[in-house]
């Protein structure tokens, strides 16, 4: 019996099992993970800030708020293919590689938000002009569907445990100047050329810009390598097959498991707690983040009747102060952890919805930009953590699929969907407390899945060894468990001896 028991005990870690991160590979994977980001963002920036714009381009028969609406229909359609694109993307990255998955999906966000630019207007070909413009979303929806979850999971597989918080920070980092850069240059087109201007021809010059930064960020991805966690998973992955075809057996139950379904079955059963809570810390993310960025602009001129200067330079501010917040936030979260962080950010997003909002309304400048300033602190809470929690919920072997499907699936029906669903709301009742009380729910769901959310700060990702940023701390970590190993050792044999006595 003493036997057994000391055989099932905790293994000690040996320096095999801990991988030294190297800071020159680690900083390149985060630049080019967050350059990809920066690009969706600046095209998401772009659309948003040209809402009203796009829609007289490409609907002009409609009325000012059917054209609102429409644009946005055509924004929400790229989330919906999102799903399908995280389906194709996510366990393909699993099998071959987070690295060439990340390199296609930036070659069709680039060329699709490219060929924005050139579309031929409604005046020009009518009704063909709106469905080119959806098909060109729907691109970028597809390639976006396996974009945030690989970047996600490349940056959480080259960190140390101990600054995954602050180094994941720096994705979003990109995704926030991105959006900056896209509505700062829709901002200074307004300026400069006015309504008049943008309408006739200036709205197809941010979409031009795409093509130069996606050639910069497909030039980056490229010269990256595969993470650590997953050279080790693939490497053990052979390791198993070589195994198997020497024995000259076969093992159904893990071909099974292998194959595409066989992997999608494993994420709805055994993992389906964990696609529920990244649902809903993704619901949450995102519901805030495109109700500020998405729809925020559009509300203020079009529902509020603000200045839509004023309005663009509001929430240009709000987005400079995420970006220089943000990676605080991240190196907050790996201190204190992630559960806290995601806890305050949720309760206050409850209390403080409807103040924000009334602020908003309140008219001149100092108010909205107090009311924006809130919305803003509370998306960083959101958003310098994400990236760190989101990964550690899901093993190594089936990270990158089962993020890409419970991302896009919550993004698609709550995220992607948010200014749609709040403008139509807003135009259906009136009342321009909506999105307040849209993002109290969101701050609901957030705090029910923030509960059930294990901490992870600090801790190996699930099914890969400890990551650390040098020789000496590996050292370190071997030693103490190997300390940790050897009381655990001895205070089961002095139980086993003396099992009336207390230890």
């Amino acid at each position: 019996m003493l036997r057994i028991l000391l055989r099932r005990r905790k293994r000690p870690l040996s320096a095999e099992d801990v991988t030294v991160t190297d800071r020159p590979a680690v900083r390149k994977a985060v630049s080019a993970a967050a350059l990809g980001n920066t690009m969706e963002w600046f095209d998401f920036g772009v659309y948003a800030y040209l809402a009203g714009t796009l829609g007289k381009v490409f609907f002009p028969s409609s009325s000012p708020g059917a054209q609102v609406v429409s644009t946005f229909a055509t924004f929400a359609a790229a989330f919906l293919v999102r799903p399908l694109g995280g389906l194709v993307f996510g366990p393909l990255g699993d099998r071959i590689g987070r690295k060439r998955v990340l390199a296609a999906t930036m070659i069709m966000m680039a060329i699709s938000t490219f060929a924005v630019g050139f579309l031929p207007t409604y005046n020009t070909i009518g009704f063909a002009a709106p469905i080119l413009l959806l098909i060109c979303r729907l691109v970028q929806g597809f390639s976006t569907g396996g974009e945030y979850a690989g970047a996600t999971t490349y940056i959480a597989e080259y960190a140390p445990d101990t600054r995954r918080g602050f180094l994941g920070s720096w994705l979003d980092f990109g995704t926030f100047v991105g959006y900056a850069l896209g509505s700062g240059l829709v901002t200074l087109l307004t300026g400069v050329l006015g309504d008049d201007g943008l309408v006739a021809w200036g709205w197809r010059l941010p979409f031009l810009v795409a093509g130069p930064l996606g050639l910069i960020g497909l030039y980056m991805r490229l010269r990256l390598e595969e993470t650590p966690a997953f050279q080790r998973e693939a490497e053990q992955a052979h390791h198993d097959a070589e195994e198997t075809r020497v024995t000259g057996g076969e093992d159904p139950v893990e071909e099974a498991r292998q194959s595409g379904k066989g992997r999608l079955k494993e994420i709805f059963t055994q993992h389906w707690e964990a696609v529920l809570i990244c649902m809903g810390l993704v619901l949450l993310y995102n519901v805030t983040n495109y109700m500020v960025t998405s729809y925020l602009p559009t509300f203020m001129t079009e529902t509020l009747g603000q200045n839509a200067l004023t309005a663009q330079l509001l929430v240009l501010g709000t987005m400079i102060v995420v970006v220089l917040t943000i990676t605080t936030v991240g190196r907050t979260s790996d201190r204190w952890g992630r559960r806290p962080v995601f806890m305050a950010g949720s309760a206050a997003m409850i209390v403080l919805a409807v103040p924000a909002v009334l602020l908003i309304r309140g008219g001149g400048i100092l108010l909205p930009a107090f009311g924006c300033l809130i919305l803003g602190l509370l998306l960083v809470c959101f958003a310098g953590t994400s990236a760190s929690t989101l990964p550690a919920l899901f093993p190594t072997r089936l990270r990158y699929g089962a993020l890409s499907i419970a991302f896009n699936i919550s993004v698609s029906l709550f995220g992607g969907t948010t200014p749609l669903i709040a403008s139509a709301l807003v135009q259906a009742t009136g009342d321009q407390l909506v999105p307040a009380y849209y993002l109290m729910v969101a701050g609901v769901i957030g705090l029910i899945a923030t509960f059930f959310l294990h901490e992870t700060a600090g801790k190996p990702l699930r099914g890969s060894g400890p990551m650390v940023e040098s020789e000496e701390q590996a050292q370190e970590l071997v030693a103490k468990s190997r300390t940790e190993a050897g009381r655990r050792a001895r205070d089961l044999w002095l139980r086993l001896r003396h099992p009336w006595a207390r230890h």
